[in-house]
């Protein structure tokens, strides 16, 4: 049939169809950015607006805060910074085009550009909880690992974990599938090899022709010091993926100790595990100070908070022990009333010569001690640079500590070691394997960090004269002995702050003691106290889960190598009508070992109510 044969309407259809040209989609011009109303008399409008233009950017996170990443240019890669009224005005302008909708004389709508007011930037940040802003629990540059042995090496912001992955490198075939042992004694040999040149303290040593200095001697197993260093090391190749882990504590001695490889040490771990050197924070002038800056390194969420030079000094902080045991950590903002929840997954290190830590943080730290055997340190010559031959070698060290980690997790019948509270899930991880292939465990030097708390070693001599002068006898605080009473209230104040420091002692157990307070059914007559020894120490474990000697030591000036114990000149009581009132007073009511000494924080009694 012939085009004129066909009905005339199929016939223009046909001719459409024929000379119709294609439609093309027009593509976004990706410098048109969308429009905000600023609403003058309904802010709200405004407020949610803007907040679902900065959710759906990709580019803005909760940290306690809303924060943004950006590039540190000195270390590399991305650190966190908190969004300010005045920055998320700019971000707004930014990502966004703020307008004001104005009325003509002759009833028309135009739109005008228009500043986005700072009011309006404050109003969103208030609305803490309402944000809408993907969780941001940390940086990381080292992969991401499950229980199940599973090692992921992606990039960008991860979901599951809330971590921001970046420069995670390539593994794939240097990691085997399904470890045996031999294979992580052979990645444990290569790593102690790496670092044989350090001075770890208790390190058996042999004199090496080729560097001409003394290196570990591998044939026998890791002391100690080194032990506590390759626990470190896996410690901040894991920590991404722990919630919680100790921190890390290297230290020398006080005036022999600069030059010893601390600092040097420090860098290698962390340029194994993240892939890049991190910068070091002094603790400032005062311990407010101090406090300041770690909750900066905080809230960065950097994958390492490096404190360095903390020389001749008992460390401590309550800041940092927060964020090492509690998940999420609350931290105070600058400048502001205001405490928000961070989830802090940053490997601690400490560092410094004659540095220890109070008994708080004793159980959050792994210790390592450098001894290098000489006056002067720094004069050592080596021949390897060991910081660039870590960073050359990064992918073969990386993947030596994930073989022994991934061994460990596929062989989960592990003996294990020493609880560590808090810490359980770390434990399996980094310490039980470690312990499975002849390394020592680094948690048994708690209890020797916390016998080398001062504060410690005062209420042992407290209780231990106690004991020698009372002993188990329920005694009122105004009929101790002098000398007990000297030793408690070295400066003579008030019957009041003597009061208030015995009462700090109730359930403090120490030097195989612990202090009962005895309450007065009579109104107006003071209770007594009394210090019992701690029954059944082979079954019975004190508040922190380690075993408690049933027999007391000797008083301190009897035990060998010990700090001499001087016997006080007695003091002559001055009120005889002392009933031991206790009356309010200003010392914190939560430190129980400030005895108000010439080194203590605290010179005033606390403000105890009721009487004693």
């Amino acid at each position: 049939m012939s085009d004129y044969a066909q009905p005339s309407g199929a016939k223009h259809v046909a001719e459409a169809i024929l000379f119709a040209e294609e439609i093309v989609a027009v593509p976004e011009d990706p410098k048109v950015k969308p429009r905000l109303l600023i609403e003058r008399n309904d802010p709200n409008i405004t407020v949610e607006a803007l907040r679902d233009l900065l959710s759906e950017s990709g580019e803005f996170f909760e940290r306690g805060v809303p924060v943004r990443l950006t590039n540190d240019q000195l270390c590399g890669g991305k650190k966190a910074q908190i969004v300010s009224p005045d920055l998320l005005v700019m971000i707004a302008h930014h990502i966004c085009r703020p307008y004001l909708s104005k009325e003509s004389s002759d009833g028309s709508i135009t739109e005008k550009d228009a500043r986005l007011p700072l009011e309006v930037a404050r109003m969103y940040l208030a609305w803490q909880g309402d944000w809408r802003l993907p969780h941001l629990r940390g940086i990381s540059s080292a992969p991401m690992l499950t229980d199940e042995g599973l090692i992921h090496s992606s990039s960008g912001y991860d979901s599951i974990s809330g971590m921001w992955c970046e420069s995670i490198p390539d593994l794939s075939g240097l990691i085997p599938s399904n470890p045996t042992k031999e294979d992580a004694e052979r990645s444990l040999r290569t790593i102690r090899d790496t670092f044989k040149t350090f001075c770890f303290a208790d390190a058996e040593t042999l004199f090496d022709p080729d560097t001409g200095v003394e290196i570990v001697n591998l044939d026998h197993a890791p002391g100690m010091d080194e032990s506590g260093f390759l626990a470190a090391l896996l410690t901040g190749v894991c920590r991404p993926s722990l919630p919680l882990a100790p921190g890390v504590l290297i230290h020398a001695a006080s005036l022999s100790g600069a030059g010893a490889g601390k600092g040097l040490l420090a860098r290698c771990i962390c340029q194994i595990a993240f892939g890049k050197k991190p910068h070091a924070v002094t603790a400032g002038q005062s311990a407010e100070e101090l406090e300041k800056r770690i909750s900066a390194e905080l809230i960065e969420g950097s994958p390492v908070v490096f404190l360095d030079n903390l020389n001749n000094r008992a460390f401590k902080s309550d800041q940092l022990a927060s964020a090492i045991t509690e998940d999420p950590a609350r931290v105070r903002m600058f400048g502001k009333l205001q405490m928000v929840p961070i989830n802090a997954h940053a490997f601690i290190l400490l560092t410094g010569n004659g540095l220890t830590v109070s008994e708080d943080l004793a159980r959050r730290f792994i210790e390592i001690k450098l001894d290098p055997k000489t006056e002067n340190p720094e004069t050592r010559a080596f021949s390897v640079d060991i910081l660039a031959e870590v960073t050359k070698r990064r992918n073969e060290l990386l993947a030596a500590c994930l073989t022994i980690w991934r061994w460990g997790r596929i062989n989960q019948n592990l003996e294990t070691g020493t609880p560590l509270g808090s810490f359980e899930q770390w434990c399996r991880w980094v310490r039980d394997p470690l312990l499975a292939l002849s390394c020592k465990d680094p948690v048994a030097r708690v209890s020797e960090a916390k016998q080398r708390d001062s504060q410690r070693q005062r209420v042992s001599e407290i209780f231990l004269l106690w004991w020698n002068k009372h002993g188990d006898r329920a005694i009122e605080v105004k009929n101790l002995s002098d000398d007990l009473i000297n030793l408690i209230n070295p400066l003579d104040k008030s019957r009041q702050y003597l009061n208030s420091q015995v009462q700090r002692l109730v359930g403090t157990r120490i030097a195989g003691f612990v202090l009962v307070r005895n309450k007065s059914n009579a109104k107006w007559t003071p209770d007594s106290y009394t210090l019992k020894k701690i029954d059944g120490a082979e079954t019975h474990r004190d508040h922190r889960g380690h075993r408690v000697s049933d027999d007391p030591p000797a008083l301190p000036n009897s035990a060998p190598n010990s700090r001499k114990f001087v016997e006080p000149e007695p003091k002559p009581k001055t009120d005889p009508t002392d009933t031991g009132d206790v009356l309010p007073a200003t010392c914190d009511p939560y430190d129980p070992y400030a005895f108000g000494g010439q080194d203590s924080e605290c010179h005033n009694p606390v403000g105890w109510t009721g009487q004693i």
